[in-house]
């Protein structure tokens, strides 16, 4: 199985302008399960981009580790939080010798396993690394976000960055496209990438159920609908998961 670096060309560009997700997220995350994990405990931070949240993480008091498949993101992230420990891995192979009261992955990282057989796998993945009692919260975009939002295009404009994301999605196959067109200037002229990130959403019940199957219990589900989540950010089309191991 590959190593998911698909943001490798990116990672600076993700640092700049997306990374901002996973430092607001930390109020829902507090709210949710940190609140049943104490300062000092040891938490993973699964899918960590370039470093944000486990930055927070880190000085709340924490013990953070981070894991991304991309070392583009992580060398940025070991920037980001020089506290915090950061591997590079890929989440389908997960393999940690530590154990940990929490387990995060934000910002719809899992929508990019593009099977269930392979969300299943970092399911189990997870469970092994949780204490018992663990908690794991991760959130997705469900079929909403993809039908409101994949589609068209925008751009960023800037001195030493031209960015052109256009945004699709395949309502039949579940997948959506986001194609980037970037032009970074390096001093002595324009250099183009092109990128394509691809997610995939699943239902509800497909993922509850393989939660269930990896031994997780004590599953909650929470979207914008929920009163608990009044004030969260970009949570249309969003929705939080939070599974406990036995």
């Amino acid at each position: 199985m590959e190593r998911y670096d698909a943001y490798d060309p990116i990672a600076g560009i993700y640092n700049r302008h997306w990374g901002y997700f996973a430092d607001r997220i930390y109020a829902v995350l507090d709210l949710l399960v940190l609140r049943d994990a104490p300062p000092g405990s040891a938490v993973l931070d699964l899918c960590c981009g370039t470093g944000q949240l486990a930055a927070v993480l880190s000085e709340k008091g924490y013990a953070v580790t981070g894991v991304d498949g991309s070392e583009g993101m992580i060398e940025i992230a070991r920037r980001n939080a020089p506290n915090v420990e950061f591997l590079v891995q890929d989440a389908r192979q997960l393999s940690l010798d530590q154990r940990y009261a929490a387990v995060f992955s934000t910002f719809d990282s899992l929508n990019h396993v593009m099977s269930l057989d392979e969300l299943a796998q970092v399911f189990r993945n997870v469970y092994a690394i949780l204490e018992a009692g663990g908690c794991f919260e991760f959130d997705l975009n469900m079929e909403e976000a993809f039908l409101q939002r994949w589609r068209g295009s925008f751009g960023i404009v800037e001195d030493d960055l031209v960015c052109v994301a256009r945004s699709s999605r395949d309502e039949n196959e579940r997948i959506g496209r986001m194609d980037l067109t970037v032009f970074l200037s390096e001093g002595t002229g324009w250099n183009r990438t092109d990128v394509s990130l691809i997610q995939r959403w699943y239902s509800e019940t497909d993922i509850t159920e393989r939660l269930r199957s990896a031994g997780f219990e004590r599953i909650r589900t929470y979207d914008e609908e929920d009163p608990i989540m009044d004030g969260a950010p970009d949570c249309r089309g969003r929705m939080f998961f939070v599974a406990r191991k036995a």
